[in-house]
């Protein structure tokens, strides 16, 4: 790291505002690149590198030394291109399940009908292991991978989901009664 870049450091710390300018300047370049090698689209990696700036400017003030300037904003860009996969991940897995995706095959439509309501009303953690694992018939570790999450929090997360799902199509409707 220069010394130009070190005196920048040091003043955008203590807060000033031209500093803190001519220090996002400079490193937005950077910022970008690693980002592209971190990030797995184009549009996760403007936003991670928007945020980063603005993690950047927001908190620079608490940085405690100018020697982990370099690695406490990288650090910002790994997590968020993390996070931004995540959702993205999240979001083309719930696109990807169709109701009408269910076989046919069940003797009885209102069974069906009942799985596919007690499956949607899932929340999104359940719904999502539930999915992979029961539906798509991915192992345990293919979904922890996926998902980010550990093996663990996978099956954790399916017992969860089956007993809701059981609850939800043993618990007799009003109309039922």
């Amino acid at each position: 790291m220069g010394k130009n870049k070190e005196q920048l450091i040091k003043l955008a710390c203590q807060g000033d505002k031209q500093a803190l300018e001519k220090l996002l300047l400079i490193c937005q370049p950077d910022i970008k690149r690693f980002a592209r090698r971190t990030c797995s689209t184009s549009e996760d990696i403007e936003d991670a590198v928007q945020i980063a700036l603005w993690q950047l400017y927001r908190k620079i003030g608490m940085l405690k030394t100018v020697a982990t300037f370099t690695s406490w904003l990288f650090r910002i860009v790994e997590r968020e291109c993390y996070r931004l996969f995540r959702i993205r991940q999240a979001n083309k897995i719930n696109a990807e399940f169709q109701l009408d995706d269910l076989p046919a095959t069940y003797s009885n439509i209102d069974l069906k009908i009942d799985l596919i309501n007690a499956i949607t009303a899932l929340p999104l953690i359940y719904r999502q292991v539930f999915i992979l694992k029961d539906v798509e018939e991915y192992s345990s570790p293919e979904v922890a991978a996926k998902l980010g999450i550990t093996v663990e929090a996978v099956k954790s997360r399916l017992h969860r989901a089956r007993t809701i799902i059981k609850q939800q199509i043993k618990t007799p409707k009003i109309a039922d009664i």
